[in-house]
């Protein structure tokens, strides 16, 4: 793969967007409360044109904006990214009914999105899904189709949103549940390509219809009849839990992954985009550490039919998978974000703070510190680029590039967070300081979209995948 930098488009645009984080959106972040959907803050995301870029933006895109709003407003760019993972699999997989009618919502703010893989006992091991989608129609094949068939659209004209759910204190930046079996990708599917190139200066407003109701980025274009009704399923009721889940129980709509197929592994999971006022679904808080929403979703018996399908039936693990290898790296971008807000933070601080007779930067143990948190975060970022690159490439080396840059990424932002905090000192520590909401937002991106763990397994797989065994 070639050497990469950014041109001077996307310089100034990044520079653009810190200014936009710092000036307009971390104002709104400061006035929303803690563990609730801040919807006047996804409003103004979506006023500034940045959630309909979600669907037109490639990997590296989708890094810069992450990164770039994280130096300024972790509060913004996590509510960018839970949109774009909530959606993206309707993007992707929705059938054109499914994209116009969620899509133009979730890119103007008007309605929050959520990604709903994690349950209580199939975290890392997403493969090892319980919620159970019990067919309820006569129609139902005896047998899922089969596993040589590809994976277009479905369909999904389902019920409207009745709004916001009860409120929700904590949560976790992202989804901690939306981690991929070991593997870290269902054995012969490919990532595709993700949208456009990254670099358009400034932030343009998006206007009503802007978001594209043809093909998704694997270049499939959007199905007229859902692909589960043809081939003769019917209708299923959704039984048993979702939890880790950030943004509920106040998302709009969720794209829910089912147990289609019981004993099948990776091979017996469907995906479905599942409308918040549905009979039988209810969800819960949960106080975490970090300020974001984020509950526990319980289904008793929730109807939901062939047009609901994302994708085909018994293949929504690859929808999974999809969203997964396009969002792990923008993770690290995340991760990068905070470590660079955390650096400058310490720079200022140590080059005016005075100590043992003179300035703490000319202290050779913490110039060397400094020196360290520096290289650690100009590394992870290029990682984070290059993985990113290579996903807009179609290159074959995704899970493994996407895997190594979201493990060294979060790895490093902790490190650099929690060095920032000793500089300082105690006054870091005091509520409201940068660096103590930042030490809060470091610690959950080591775990949810794929532990840190889990990261490594993967990397191990990909390396050894292409040795022959003796």
């Amino acid at each position: 793969m070639t050497a990469f930098s950014l041109d001077p488009v996307q310089t100034a645009w990044c520079a653009e967007l810190r200014a936009l984080a710092e000036e307009r959106l971390r104002p709104l972040a400061e006035k929303g409360e803690p563990g609730h959907v801040n919807r006047a803050l996804v409003a103004e995301l979506g006023r500034l044109g940045l959630l309909a870029r979600l669907f037109t933006s490639g990997a590296l895109d989708l890094c810069l904006m992450r990164e770039s709003l994280a130096r300024g407003c972790t509060e913004a760019e996590t509510a960018l990214a839970l949109q774009g993972l909530g959606a993206h699999p309707v993007h992707a997989y929705g059938t054109r009914a499914q994209r116009e009618r969620w899509l133009p919502r979730v890119a103007d703010g008007s309605a929050v999105a959520a990604f709903a893989l994690s349950e209580p006992g199939a975290g890392s091991d997403a493969a090892a899904l319980a919620l159970r989608a019990d067919r309820d129609d006569a129609r139902a094949p005896t047998s899922a189709p089969g596993p040589g068939e590809a994976a277009p659209a479905a369909r999904g004209a389902s019920s409207a949103a009745s709004g916001a759910a009860p409120g929700v204190p904590g949560a976790a930046p992202a989804d901690p549940g939306s981690s991929p079996a070991a593997s870290g990708v269902e054995p012969g599917v490919a990532p595709a390509a993700s949208g456009v190139a990254p670099g358009v200066p400034g932030v343009a407003p998006a206007a009503s219809g802007t978001v594209p109701a043809g093909p998704g980025p694997s270049g499939v274009e959007a199905q007229e009849s859902p692909v589960a009704e043809r081939d003769g399923w019917g209708s299923w009721r959704l039984s048993g839990e979702k939890c880790w889940i950030s943004n509920a129980p106040e998302a709009d709509f969720y794209t829910v992954f089912a147990r289609t197929t019981p004993g099948a592994g990776a091979r017996g999971v469907t995906a479905f985009l599942v409308p918040a006022d549905r009979p039988g679904l209810t969800g819960t808080p949960l106080d975490m550490l970090s300020p974001h929403p984020i509950g526990a979703l319980a289904f008793d018996a929730v109807p939901v039919t062939a047009d609901d399908v994302l994708g085909e039936p018994d293949r929504g693990f690859r929808v999974a998978m999809h969203t997964l290898n396009l969002f792990r790296p923008s993770v690290g971008a995340f991760a990068v974000g905070m470590a660079e807000a955390a650096l400058a933070a310490t720079l200022t601080h140590t080059a005016g703070r005075e100590a043992f007779g003179g300035r703490l930067k000319d202290l050779q143990t913490v110039a060397h510190q400094v020196a360290e948190m520096a290289m650690r975060t100009e590394a992870a970022r290029l990682m984070v680029y290059a993985a990113a690159a290579a996903y807009d490439e179609g290159a074959p080396d995704v899970p493994r590039r996407a895997a190594m840059a979201k493990l060294l990424a979060t790895e490093t932002a902790q490190y650099v967070v929690d060095a920032a905090v000793q500089l300082h000192g105690a006054r870091a520590l005091r509520r409201g300081h940068l660096l103590e909401h930042l030490y809060r937002e470091v610690r959950a991106p080591r775990i949810y979209e794929g532990a840190s763990e889990v990261q490594r397994a993967v990397i191990a797989k990909e390396l050894y995948a292409s040795v022959e065994a003796p």
